[in-house]
């Protein structure tokens, strides 16, 4: 399996080892656009390979920090509560660069700008760019991808 995520497109794509795609889901990608630059706030682009899954058996829209579940859970009201939070919700697929000088080492490492592909707000449009350089997808998509994909699965993002 491998996943390709289209920034233009603002769509995340699954496919099997035979090469036809299983699933497809909308996502949103970061407000800045595209960039691989520590502190750019831009979703990096080229091969990445998923280093770590965090989440698994935790309730849907579950909060996590520091890639640790909070114990709480977003609801609306929750949020209102808590303006202005970067939501990291339900699952998390942590990212590590395959292309060392692009996305891997140095000021360009996805893995230490902590890019995740991870759940958020069920109030958050898809389909529109608004992240802070992570991939943000729908709880319920983010649930199921995880439970589709393994540590090691090759990501690859594009404009």
């Amino acid at each position: 399996m491998h996943v390709r995520i289209d920034i233009g497109r603002q769509c995340l794509a699954l496919f099997g080892d035979d090469g036809a795609c299983i699933r497809r889901y909308p996502v949103s990608t970061a407000l800045n656009g595209a960039g691989e630059e520590t502190g750019s706030h831009r979703t990096p682009r080229g091969r990445h390979r998923i280093r770590a899954r965090i989440g698994a058996g935790a309730p849907c829209g579950a909060v996590f920090r520091g890639r640790r579940p909070t114990g709480e859970c977003w609801t609306p009201e929750f949020a209102a509560a808590h303006p202005g939070r970067d939501w990291i919700l339900s699952r998390i697929l942590w990212l590590c660069g395959e292309e060392p000088g692009r996305n891997r080492l140095g000021r360009v490492d996805s893995m230490r700008r902590y890019i995740y592909i991870h759940g958020t707000g069920d109030d958050q449009p898809m389909g529109v760019p608004l992240s802070h350089g992570c991939v943000r997808m729908r709880n319920r998509d983010i649930i199921e991808l995880f439970e589709l994909v393994q540590a090691g699965t090759c990501v690859e993002i594009c404009e």
